[in-house]
C-alpha cells in the first residue's frame, strides 16, 4: 500500500496538499494528521483517494507512539510525507507566555524531527519529504522571534537530512514561502501583543504553495514557492543581519 502523510491536515495547506495529490493520483490511501477530526472527515468526503484520519496531537509522545505502532502495524510504503503542522505567535519575549514559546519549539521542530525519523524506515527510492519551513528561516525576526529560529532549525535539519538519505534515493526539500492565507495569522495574532506584525504583503493562496512545493520537491533541496521569498532569501545571504532586521521592523509595522 502506497500512502501519503500528511500533518496539518485539518485546513489550510495541509488540506490543500492532500486536495493536490488527489488531483495527482497514483496513491492507495492518505493519512492525515491533525487534532480535528471532523475538519478531516469533512475532507475525507472531498476526495477521490480515501483518506485516514487521525486525530492526534503530535507535540504529545503517546501520539507519536501511537502513530509509530499504526506504521509498523500495517507496513505501508509511504511515498510522500509532508509536515506542515506547525504555528506561530507575533511578539517580543515580553509579550510571549512560557507555554507559547514552548509550543512553537515542541511543534515546529521536535514533533517534526521525531515524525520524519520514524517514517523514514518505511519510505523507498522516489520517496519524498516535505518539511514546511518558511521564508521566516532565512534571517533573525525581531517581534516573531521564536517563530522564525524554529524555522531556521527545520530548515538547516532538511538541508542536511537531504544528504544523508541521498544513497536511499529519498529526496527531501525545505518549503519556503512568505505569508500564506490561512488561520496562520489569525492564530498568531492571538498573543498580548497581536500587533506586533501588522501587515502580510505578498501573500500567497495555499493552493499556490502546494502546486509548487509538489512540483519543485522532485528536484530542488530549497523552495521559496515565488518571487518575494527568493529575493527575501538571496538577500539574506548578502545583507548583514543588522539590514534585514532594520528593513523588516519597517516592514512590519506598516
Amino acid at each position: 500500500m502506497k500512502i501519503a502523510i500528511v500533518t496539518g491536515a485539518s485546513s489550510g495547506l495541509g488540506a490543500a496538499f492532500l486536495r493536490r495529490l488527489d488531483q495527482q493520483g497514483g496513491l492507495d490511501e492518505f493519512w492525515g494528521v491533525a487534532r480535528r477530526a471532523d475538519r478531516m472527515e469533512a475532507l475525507a468526503s472531498e476526495l477521490k483517494t480515501p483518506l485516514r484520519p487521525l486525530a492526534l496531537d503530535l507535540v504529545q509522545p503517546e501520539s507519536m507512539e501511537q502513530l509509530a505502532a499504526l506504521l509498523e502495524e500495517t507496513q505501508p510504503e509511504v511515498h510522500i510525507l509532508i509536515n506542515s503542522a506547525g504555528f506561530g505567535k507575533f511578539g517580543t519575549y515580553a509579550d510571549l507566555s512560557r507555554k507559547e514559546v514552548s509550543g512553537m519549539i515542541d511543534l515546529n521542530c521536535k514533533a517534526a524531527v521525531n515524525l520524519t525519523e520514524a517514517v523514514l524506515p518505511y519510505m523507498k527510492r522516489g520517496g519524498r519529504v516535505l518539511e514546511i519551513c518558511s521564508s521566516a528561516a532565512f534571517q533573525p525576526l525581531p517581534g516573531l522571534n521564536v517563530y522564525a529560529a524554529t524555522k531556521a532549525f527545520l530548515l538547516s535539519y532538511s538541508r542536511a537530512l537531504r544528504w544523508e538519505v541521498a544513497p536511499r534515493g529519498i529526496r527531501v526539500t525545505a518549503v519556503c514561502p512568505g505569508w500564506i492565507k490561512t488561520e496562520f495569522i489569525d492564530v498568531a495574532k492571538d498573543t498580548q501583543n497581536g500587533r506586533t506584525v501588522r501587515s502580510y504583503p505578498f501573500a500567497l493562496k495555499p493552493e499556490t504553495v502546494a502546486r509548487r512545493a509538489l512540483r519543485d520537491s522532485k528536484v530542488l533541496p530549497v523552495t521559496t514557492c515565488g518571487l518575494p521569498s527568493l529575493v527575501q532569501r538571496v538577500g539574506s545571504k548578502f545583507l548583514p543581519n543588522g539590514v534585514v532586521m532594520a528593513c523588516w521592523e519597517g516592514l512590519r509595522r506598516i
